[in-house]
């Protein structure tokens, strides 16, 4: 008897254990990508982890690409630079904004530290809009018609298993 209640108590120990490993991998924090209700990337958001948006501005027509991190609590996206090749309409300028410098052909707006708990995006026409995340490259103009909603945001995994329609 006494062995068969010890057995028990060691396999519910177990059971427990199980339970609160698969737990802790559900809430893990994850940067989700979906463009027009379609998951593109699922990852792990690991604090200080670099991704950029690149695009051609709509108006000036040059590239303009913005650097973002995932915030040390990983609940957030950080802006933290932004490259662009000219002056203009919807174009940072002003030194209360960041650290403004010119690198070769290309103007950088540094030190930014704007917070986005989701960034919501569109497929323009002729706006290119590509993401470079980690290790992956998501040209999205490619696969999707302009008007695609382009949705980053930060979840738990479990959440971003399930995609929202």
């Amino acid at each position: 008897m006494c062995k068969v209640i010890l057995v028990q108590k060691e396999f519910l120990l177990c059971g427990l254990g199980v339970i609160l490993a698969l737990w802790q991998v559900l809430t893990m924090p994850c940067l989700v990508v979906t463009a027009g209700g379609q998951r593109l990337l699922i990852k792990e958001a690991v604090p200080g982890m670099a991704l950029s948006l690149r695009f051609i501005h709509s108006v000036q027509k040059t590239p303009v690409e913005e650097f973002l991190v995932v915030s040390e609590a990983r609940d957030e996206l950080l802006l933290t630079a932004t490259k662009y090749q000219s002056f203009g309409v919807g174009l940072p300028f002003s030194p209360a904004e960041g650290e403004f410098t010119q690198e070769g052909d290309y103007f950088y707006l540094r030190g930014q530290n704007r917070h986005f708990k989701k960034l919501d995006l569109r497929v323009g026409l002729g706006t290119e809009l590509s993401l470079s995340i980690a290790d992956k490259y998501l040209p999205v103009y490619e696969d999707y018609a302009p008007g695609t909603l382009v949705e980053l945001k930060l979840v738990p995994l479990w959440k971003g298993l399930v995609i929202d329609e």
